[in-house]
């Protein structure tokens, strides 16, 4: 043992990190502080700001407490979804003053999102979200095929862009979606968990965050998406966490970010 950092093989005399290959290695951070960070990411059920975990371990930078927050959230290996799945869309952010129906927010700093999610009876199982650049067919299909089992029954509202997905190797399900002004007067959405699943994340991300920058949606869409499929086990969360962070690499703070010319107070709504 050459320090507590580095571990030195008396054959061969080459050095390793405890923390070599994990999303910990290179950290001037104690681990201590990354348990207690990881703790409170999955035992809250709405979630904590980077701020209030700076305030909590007594980290003097912004940039620390954020980077420790988003670097582990999404297993590569993870089960697609299965049986039967809804699927819709949503705009999220963007000036909403005075505009009626979501997709007029195209074009006011608002990302298009993807949202899929498990049939559990009348409940909702695993979620899936994606931020995608439009909502044509060949992004829709690459998007189905890596995240929902080929043969899966999919359910969606009659737009067009869900055309096609019979040819794709799903069992296609399309129902007319009623108007908001119906819905709001206890029309059946043709895509009600997909539904509920959107309105939680206008909630979560408002609650918590108060509004995400755009180039970071990502980012916090697999945290919801972490916490939702975890919401019934806090404690196998935590585990989770930990070990997806054992098995993923170091990422340098301007890839995270995804924007090398943003800094922390541009954060805000989109």
């Amino acid at each position: 043992m050459l320090n507590q950092r580095r571990q030195q093989c008396a054959g061969c005399r080459h050095q390793v990190s405890l923390t070599a290959g994990t999303v910990l290695h290179g950290t001037k951070i104690p681990l201590t502080h990354w348990f207690w960070a990881a703790y409170l990411m999955t035992t809250d059920k709405r979630g904590v700001s980077a701020l209030l975990v700076q305030r909590q371990l007594g980290l003097s930078c912004y940039e620390t407490a954020w980077m420790m927050l988003r670097r582990a959230m999404v297993n590569v290996a993870r089960e697609p979804l299965h049986g039967e799945v809804e699927v819709d869309d949503t705009w999220v952010g963007g000036e909403q003053a005075g505009l009626r129906g979501s997709r007029q927010l195209k074009g006011r700093r608002a990302a298009l999102v993807l949202v899929a999610v498990e049939r559990r009876g009348r409940g909702s199982g695993r979620v899936r979200m994606k931020v995608i650049p439009d909502f044509k067919a060949k992004t829709i299909v690459p998007f189905l095929h890596q995240n929902v089992s080929t043969g899966s029954t999919i359910y969606t509202d009659g737009l067009k862009s869900f055309a096609g997905l019979g040819e794709a190797g799903f069992k296609h399900i399309a129902r007319t979606q009623p108007l908001r002004s119906e819905l709001r007067k206890g029309a059946k959405s043709a895509v009600p968990l997909a539904d509920r699943a959107i309105g939680n994340l206008q909630q979560w991300l408002i609650g918590t965050y108060h509004g995400v920058s755009k180039p970071q949606l990502q980012v916090y869409l697999d945290e919801f998406v972490f916490r939702h499929n975890r919401r019934k086990t806090p404690a196998a969360a935590f585990q989770t966490l930990l070990g997806l962070g054992t098995a993923q690499q170091s990422t340098e703070y301007e890839r995270i970010r995804g924007a090398k010319d943003l800094q922390p107070q541009d954060i805000g709504r989109c």
